[in-house]
Order: C-alpha cells, then structure tokens, then sequence
C-alpha cells in the first residue's frame, strides 16, 4: 500500500501496520526495560497461538459498516483512526446510538490484527485504579493467616484493561473506554497525566522492589506478563477509543488530549442491506426480499421523526426471516414494537 491511511476500514485484516512510522517527539515513550520488552513479546505470542482465530472480537470486527453512503463521511472515520495512529492520541467517539461507535474499536484491532480489544465499561463509580489494576489484600491477608508464608505478591494483582494496555507490547493494543460521559467529574482529569506519560506505578510492588524486583502478574486477558520494579511503561501507545454519548461536557485541558470524531449516520436503502449482509449473512437477502425491503423502507422512512438505531433493523428482520417466524398478525405487532424511538415516551 502507498496510501498514508494503514486503517483503510475495508474489513479485510492485514499486517500493514508495521508501516506505523515512529511518533512525534512529544509522543515518544522510551521507559520500558529492555528485557521486560522481550519478556511480554513471547507472552503475547504465546497468547495468540493459544487463543486461536474464532473469536467473539473478530466476528464483530469482521461485521462493521460506517453507516453512511456519503464518501467524505466515510473518509472521515478513517481519516480520524489513522490519525489517532500516528499521532499516539486517543480518539473521542460521539454519536447516536447504534452508529457504531464501540464497534469502531474491534473494527480496528480485527483489520489490524491487534488481538483482542480490551473494555473498560464505565460506571459513575469508577475510578483511575479500577483501570489500572486490582489488588486483593484480603485475600492476601486470609493466606498469610492460614500459614503461608509465599512472598509472591502477584498473585493478588491483576492488571485491568486500561493497565493491560499500557504494557509494552510489540504491536499497540486497541483500548474501548467506553461511556467515558457516565464517569464521576474527576476521572477525565485523572486521565490526563496517563495519557500524555504511558506509565504507572503499582505502589504495592514498588515497595517490595528491593526485595523482590520482577514479579509476574495477571492482565485483563489472562496473560501473566512480569513487571520490573512496580512499574508499568508502555512501548507502543494504545490506540485508545473512548466513547461518548453527548451527556456531559469535558473539560478543555481533557479533549486537548484527545483526537474527536462524531460517528456518521444516514443510511439509505443500499447500505442497510450492505450492514443485513454483513451482520446476518448473504443468505437473508434472498428467504424473503420484499419482506426485507419493505422492513427497510418503513424504517428508513420512521427514522425522519425520531431516533432509531440500526440494530432495530437487524432484530426484526431477524425474527422475519426464520423458518419459524411469528404470524402475520404478531409479526406486525412485533416489528411496531421491535421498531420504537429510543425515548421511553412510548411505553408510557
């Protein structure tokens, strides 16, 4: 490939990016231990040829459509991954729901061959460590009371996913912060610091460094990858996608950081059939055409007054167009049902 874009957002994996040129000098991370580097690079191969290709992650990226005919509006997602790429930067997602914003992520790592992509769900309740890691003390403790005596602290430890990320893998890990809007005010402003350094500290192993100065730890895939000195420093930045659904405003210091992309959405008949083909299989199209024509028009057509999203679409097709499918009555009651605006006005 001569193109600058490594994503080309084609569904169709390749190793193109070990083009990824080095990063901007201010993006440059340079802490990791030369043996740790080593170390992790054949657990991640080991990882790889254990878990195998048939994977929930691949299916999903193997599926994903830019929901939009307008060319400009696909070349902007790809445009602004591809940037997030070379400049190191994660990447705000906003858009209405069912656009395809968290599928973006598994997108990426399935046409990229990153493995598998590592969720952090958001809650109002979490925080920077739930991210980084997990300590167990009272499991530690329960141990030491029952007599043993085993100084191996790491396996109290376990890295999350945001933590998992940022170890230095030899390719970067594609990251989903997703929800980032439902967070307590404070977390994207803990962020901050993380995202322009690649590293942390995990205090519990700091203090033991002069004792024990590896130990090997679990990640939020169930590697077990050693950490040197209570350190974690990435080599590669993740490419981090963090999604959002418009609830809140962030703070400037915080979308300084980040690359922003809002999430196109205006299918027409085509391209729904393009995302029925990729989601439920070429087979679909061809059990009931007009049903799923009509299904398409209607949809297309209620869209203009309100918000749907396009799994809708997919589930009332779906149930259509198997073998043992409702009755005609119930199947235009299930699809008005399957087919409501995303307010809860209708179920008043």
């Amino acid at each position: 490939m001569n193109s600058w874009k490594i994503f080309q957002g084609n569904s169709q994996p390749h190793d193109e990016i070990i083009r990824l040129p080095e990063p901007p000098n201010w993006r440059k991370f340079l802490g990791a231990d030369n043996q740790i580097i080593k170390q992790i690079e054949q657990c991640w191969k080991n990882f790889l040829d254990e878990k195998g290709e048939a994977t929930e992650d691949l299916e999903r990226g193997k599926s994903f459509r830019i929901q939009t005919d307008r060319e400009k509006d696909k070349n902007s997602v790809i445009n602004m991954v591809n940037a997030a790429l070379y400049l190191r930067r994660p990447l705000l997602v906003t858009g209405k729901p069912g656009t395809g914003k968290t599928s973006l992520a598994y997108a990426v790592a399935y046409e990229l061959k990153l493995g598998p992509v590592l969720p952090w769900y958001i809650t109002a309740r979490s925080t920077l460590k739930d991210g980084l890691y997990d300590y167990d003390a009272i499991a530690r403790l329960q141990d030491v009371q029952m007599g043993d005596k085993s100084k191996e602290i790491g396996r109290y430890i376990k890295l999350g996913a945001l933590g998992t990320a940022l170890l230095p893998f030899p390719r970067p890990r594609v990251l989903l912060i997703d929800e980032i809007d439902k967070s307590d005010i404070n977390l994207p402003n803990d962020l901050l610091n993380l995202f322009e350094e690649g590293k942390f500290e995990i205090p519990e192993l700091a203090r033991l460094s002069k004792e024990v100065s590896q130990v090997e730890v679990r990640t939020y895939d169930g590697m077990d990858v050693p950490i040197k000195d209570g350190k974690v420093c990435c080599q590669n930045f993740p490419l981090i996608i963090l999604t959002n659904n418009g609830e809140r405003d962030f703070p400037p210091a915080f979308l300084r950081r980040c690359l922003r992309l809002t999430m196109p959405y205006d299918p027409d008949a085509t391209a729904l059939k393009e995302i029925v083909r990729a989601h439920l299989g070429s087979d679909v199209l061809t059990r009931d055409e007009a049903k799923i024509e009509e299904l398409i028009r209607e949809f297309i057509k209620k869209r203009s007054g309100g918000d749907l999203a396009t799994d809708q679409l997919l589930n009332a097709i779906y149930i259509v167009t198997r073998k043992l499918k409702p009755e005609q009555q119930d199947e235009e009651n299930l699809t008005d049902v399957l087919l409501k605006y995303l307010t809860s006005e209708e179920d008043r």
